[in-house]
């Protein structure tokens, strides 16, 4: 499915940044809208992974939109129906607040105004905490109507056994199924 109007929301994982550039583009290539939603963390946290200008910029540049960095304008651009709204990086913070109706960043709030409005949301996580802490909010949010993970597995399961990822190169396809209302499968990977 083509033409989608996605809000794509980017939370503080600023390890994963450069993973989700490619998945933009081959959206944007494919003739979708890209909406760019970032969390405080990513519009006021420079780190050895880059600054945070640059990203922004960035962001800008492949989805051809202004980055949308506040609770007000987060929840405005949901109320114009997108059809699916992505999260990617999703931190544990962020799965954390998901899961308890935290509403307190932009990401937070187009994820509720989204959901208030009966659309899905998938998630693409990267915590170091899956399997320990957030493993209740991943479960939580696993039995949300309307939330769609993108398949995940440990990352470094030797020196992080409790880290998990979601593999960047289904986004496409999880976006495909949960704008369906079908969550793709399997969830987690080997």
């Amino acid at each position: 499915m083509t033409g989608k109007k996605i809000g794509f929301a980017i939370t503080g994982s600023h390890c994963t940044f450069a993973a989700i550039v490619d998945p933009l583009k081959k959206l944007m290539e494919g003739g979708d809208t890209l909406i760019p939603i970032i969390s405080a963390s990513v519009a006021g946290t420079s780190t050895r992974f880059g600054q945070a200008e640059d990203w922004r910029e960035a962001f800008e540049d492949i989805c051809r939109h202004s980055v949308i960095d506040s609770i007000k304008g987060a929840e405005e651009i949901a109320t114009n129906k997108l059809d699916v709204v992505v999260v990617a990086p999703c931190t544990g913070n962020t799965l954390a607040k998901l899961a308890n109706a935290i509403t307190d960043t932009p990401v937070t709030m187009v994820v509720k105004a989204q959901l208030r409005n009966e659309k899905p949301v998938v998630l693409a996580i990267s915590t170091n905490d899956g399997l320990a802490g957030n493993a209740a909010n991943i479960g939580k949010l696993l039995d949300k109507k309307n939330v769609y993970f993108v398949p995940f597995s440990q990352d470094n399961p030797q020196e992080k056994p409790r880290s998990l990822v979601c593999n960047m190169s289904l986004l496409a396809d999880t976006i495909d199924n949960a704008v369906q209302g079908k969550q793709i499968q399997p969830i987690l990977l080997r």
